[in-house]
Order: C-alpha cells, then sequence, then structure tokens
C-alpha cells in the first residue's frame, strides 16, 4: 500500500537505552567455540598505512567468510576492519550476546567484499560513524540468514556454519521484538562525482546500502550510495524476508503476510542515491515519516547525465500512513 499525504502536526522521536551504554573504545569479544575458525582481533594493525584494528580468521565456507562476537562495538576515533582474503566477495558477521551493537567510529573492510552486520538486539551509528567498504553494506537485526537450500546462519546456533557456499536468499525474522537500527552518522564521507560533498554512512558508488531492522530511524544521520540502491526496511514480528543480489545490486522481497516497523527520518536525514546515472530508493514501512527539513533524494544532477541515462526511482512502500512535515522531501 502505498499512501502520500503532508500532516502539520509535529514529530516527536526519542531514542532511549543505547546511547547510555555507548563504549568510548572498541568491544570486540570473538565467540570461542569454531575452534581453529574462530575470529581473532589484532588491535595495533596497520590498514591502509594507518592504525586500525584488524579482524581476521572466521570460517571460510567459498566465497563467504563467517565471523562471530559476543559484542560488537567500534568506539569514537576507531578504525576497526575485517580482512579480505583472496576469492571472499561477501563477509558476515554475527553477534551473539544480548547487548546492541554501537558503531561510534569507522566500520570497514580491507578489500571489496560486501559486508553484513547482524545483531537482534539492534545497531545504532553514531555522529561519527563512517563505513570504508568497497562493496555493499547490510545492517539487520534479523536472527539468521538463509543461504538458499543449504541452511542458515543463525545467532543462536553456536556451532560454526555448515557449507553455506552460496549468496544468501532471506532474513529469518523469529522474535517479536525486533532490534532498532538507528542511524546518527553525520561524518565527512569524500566527494562525489558530481563534485559534491557527502557525509554519514556511503558505501562505494553504484552500490547497495540495506538497513533491515524492526524500527528503522535516520536521527539526523545522512546515507549515500552515489548511482546505487539504499533500502531501510522495518520489520516487525516473526517471518522471512525474501533477498536477492545481482552485484552490485541488493534487494528485498517482503511478503504481504510478515508484520512491518515503521522507518522514520527526522532532523534533517539525508537518504542520497544521485548520480549521472540514477541509483534507487526503496522504503518498506507500516509508517514512513519524514520531518524537521529531511529528504530522499534520487535523480540525475545538473550537468551530469548522459543521452539514454536512466534517473532513478523513490519507492515509498507504506502500509499505514506516509508523513511529511516540516520542509520534508
Amino acid at each position: 500500500m502505498m499512501t502520500h499525504s503532508l500532516l502539520t502536526a509535529a514529530l516527536s522521536i526519542s531514542w532511549f537505552g543505547i546511547l547510555s551504554h555507548c563504549p568510548a573504545i572498541a568491544q570486540l569479544t570473538p565467540d570461542t567455540n569454531w575452534g581453529t575458525e574462530n575470529s581473532t582481533v589484532t588491535p595495533n594493525a596497520i590498514v591502509q598505512g594507518q592504525p586500525a584494528i584488524l579482524i581476521q580468521g572466521g570460517a571460510i565456507r567459498n566465497s563467504n567468510l563467517f565471523h562471530s562476537f559476543q559484542t560488537f562495538n567500534v568506539g569514537t576515533g576507531e578504525r576497526v576492519y575485517f580482512a579480505n582474503p583472496t576469492g571472499i566477495q561477501t563477509i558476515l558477521s554475527r553477534i551473539t550476546g544480548n547487548t546492541p551493537s554501537n558503531i561510534l567510529g569507522t566500520l570497514g573492510v580491507n578489500g571489496s567484499a560486501n559486508l553484513f552486520l547482524i545483531n537482534p538486539n539492534g545497531i545504532l551509528f553514531g555522529a561519527n560513524a563512517q563505513l570504508a567498504v568497497n562493496g555493499s553494506f547490510v545492517a539487520t537485526t534479523a536472527n539468521a540468514i538463509q543461504f538458499g537450500d543449504q541452511g542458515f546462519f543463525t545467532v543462536s546456533d553456536p556451532p560454526a556454519p555448515a557449507l553455506l557456499t552460496i549468496n544468501p536468499s532471506a532474513f529469518l525474522f523469529n522474535q517479536v521484538a525486533t532490534g532498532r537500527i538507528e542511524n546518527q552518522s553525520v561524518a565527512p564521507a569524500g566527494i562525489d562525482p558530481a563534485g559534491f560533498n557527502r557525509s554519514g554512512l556511503r558505501v562505494a558508488d553504484g552500490h547497495s546500502l540495506l538497513l533491515v531492522g524492526g524500527d528503522v530511524l535516520l536521527n539526523g544521520g545522512r546515507v549515500s550510495a552515489v548511482g546505487g540502491h539504499v533500502e531501510l526496511a522495518g520489520i516487525r514480528g516473526t517471518g522471512s524476508v525474501g533477498f536477492a543480489i545481482d552485484n552490485p545490486m541488493m534487494r528485498l522481497e517482503v511478503p504481504e503476510a510478515i508484520a512491518r516497523s515503521d522507518v522514520i527520518l527526522t532532523r534533517g536525514a539525508d537518504v542520497y542515491v544521485r548520480a549521472s546515472g540514477g541509483g534507487n530508493i526503496r522504503v518498506i514501512a507500516q509508517d514512513f515519516q519524514m520531518s524537521n527539513d529531511s529528504s530522499l533524494r534520487a535523480g540525475i544532477p545538473g550537468n551530469s547525465g548522459f543521452l539514454g541515462a536512466q534517473a532513478g526511482s523513490i519507492e515509498i512502500d507504506a502500509r499505514g500512513e506516509t508523513r511529511l512535515t516540516s520542509n520534508s522531501s
């Protein structure tokens, strides 16, 4: 169901719980039940010429690399990178503990693999959070990720993953109270091909950025996938959400039967995919709310298109209300 309405009522949003527990430094605690395939953390590494925390090890299954952590937090000013062994196209990191993940510094991949961060308890990207990924990025509060008929990578199954060698095919939500994803990031994120400064969470141009949670809140936070694809999906309750990868693009397939949560943009939040070849934004929600100068921006920047270029699209799939207030667009 798609609705487009303009309401003048002010939108009031509060987010509590995660912020009061934000760490000052990185807190990365690997699980220890995978034996020789445990994840390892090197705190004083050099990555791309600068000091960083390097995550290595994990379980390799064909082109997939799996990591497992009890806690996963990146402190302010910290740089945390996943190593990208030869042949790895997708890195998946689950969090099996009972606390949210706070990403307050830089989270990256030392290579070109796609990165999945999976924590059912919730994920917060702070004001200074940055992504350093040359592929696509997915943050989700799902309980498991399905790999076709090969099985699941789940946060509740201690053993190392089975023979999960194909692309992920679905997100499984099996708890009623699904964790929230919140983005507050306004950190510098480089200059796009049209010469504009970008900020917030940014993936490589032409790639995808997906936030798949309970409620999805951009609380002043910004998201960029220049010429790529952004999806913000609020999922509530139990069920399976289909997932398709056609590198570098990723897309969700949300069944009608699954309950939805809200997607909210406020305090100047921005989603940006504009490029000479266009880009796409998709919002999947129960209610979709934008306020306080927030924006969704697709299309072709001035003087940067080419003959036959596709302008891209913005798709709002909200079953309830779509509310835009206070100069949002």
